[in-house]
């Protein structure tokens, strides 16, 4: 006669785990590390492997020393963390600043809040946001992709990155700050035709003499001249969409290709290792956002196009903002999310005084994940 045999949830497993999960989004990111390596060099390997290196040592000995508990550095999570936060950062990034925003990764963005699970900000960016603050110049000096003058070897690469000496590079704008240039520049050309046309007024109405009109317009047309000139600049700069989407321009190095980023995500989805209701709803939230901003004035906020090609924004949208832990669990939290996360990134790269917003956003919204949680609990099947 057989025995039945009762035992607790759950009674079929779905094969699914930590590793097999992280390691699923190691090899999404495959794509988008290989078109670093190709457009910046070897700099984007060096400053990746030292992240990664950097990531799993400082989690081991917090985990072994200070919280002294077993140590999980191989369930990929510390490596996804060192591959993003090494991906947020410019090629030309010392290896010291590096290390030092790999141990604000983990040490504050992660560890202090008790490991993997419990953590309620994402480390990557928490490390990068440690770094743009702490060192300002260093994380928004931007080497051009492409522009090597001279091919350094590997270990010359290595030296180049530790002591400082990017001359090996190029620098430039990124797109979103040259868009900003154009932008603010359309706005010094604005008020400055508004300024002749009321000096004009002011001549007719005789509260003010031909010399004060004269010497005004004289101003205000050396205004408008030097605000077209770096306008001009600025736009013969700006890359195509197309060269956006391949990658061929300056920014973080692991978030120039959208098209290798996009190919991350096509694969995640694939192996369903993530949903589609994060990253597409903030595509979608950015677009009809920021198209709602160009239609009512393009020359004062950016085309949609460019603003979901350029900067953090498909790396965040992908690989960020759909981190389990941080993000909420039901359907509907994850779009209410979502949304805030593309409204938070329009709202400051067009409003704030600094180009990007994703990281931001993201950290944002991490915040409220707990609120989320609590508002849109998934549904009980028992």
């Amino acid at each position: 006669m057989n025995n039945l045999v009762i035992s607790p949830s759950p009674h079929i497993h779905s094969g699914d785990s930590i590793e097999k999960n992280m390691y699923g989004v190691l090899i999404a990111l495959i794509p988008a590390f290989i078109c670093s390596v190709l457009f910046f060099g070897w700099n984007a390997l060096v400053l990746t492997l030292t992240s990664v290196i950097a990531c799993l040592i400082f989690e081991f000995l917090i985990q072994k020393y200070l919280l002294k508990k077993q140590t999980s550095i191989w369930d990929g999570s510390a490596l996804i963390t060192g591959v993003l936060l090494a991906f947020n950062v410019p090629s030309s990034l010392p290896v010291w600043i590096m290390i030092l925003g790999a141990l604000a990764a983990i040490g504050i963005g992660k560890m202090s809040f008790g490991g993997l699970g419990c953590n309620i900000f994402n480390p990557a960016l928490v490390g990068r946001v440690f770094l743009l603050i702490s060192f300002p110049v260093q994380m928004t000096t931007w080497p051009v992709a492409h522009t090597q003058i001279v091919e350094p070897t590997f270990p010359q690469t290595y030296v180049n990155v530790v002591s400082e000496n990017s001359t090996d590079a190029i620098s430039g704008a990124t797109p979103l700050a040259l868009l900003k240039i154009v932008v603010k520049n359309n706005t010094e050309i604005s008020k400055a035709k508004a300024a002749l046309t009321k000096a004009d007024k002011e001549l007719a109405e005789g509260t003010k003499t031909a010399v004060e009109v004269a010497e005004l317009k004289t101003k205000l047309e050396q205004e408008i001249q030097a605000a077209q000139i770096s306008q001009q600049k600025a736009k013969a700069d700006l890359p195509t969409a197309l060269e956006l989407f391949v990658g061929q321009n300056p920014g973080s190095f692991g978030e120039v290709s959208a098209l290798a980023l996009l190919l991350g995500l096509l694969f995640m989805l694939a192996r369903r290792v993530i949903t589609w209701h994060i990253p597409i709803t903030i595509f979608i939230t950015v677009f009809v956002f920021a198209g709602i901003l160009h239609l009512c004035n393009p020359e004062q906020f950016i085309s949609p196009v460019y603003q979901l090609l350029s900067g953090g924004l498909m790396l965040g949208a992908i690989f960020m903002a759909t981190d389990y832990v941080t993000s909420p669990m039901a359907v509907k939290g994850m779009i209410i999310y979502s949304v805030g996360i593309g409204l938070l990134t329009v709202i400051i790269r067009n409003f704030g005084a600094y180009p990007e917003g994703m990281s931001f956003a993201i950290l944002i919204m991490n915040g409220f994940t707990p609120l989320i949680n609590r508002y849109c609990k998934p549904k009980r099947f028992a």
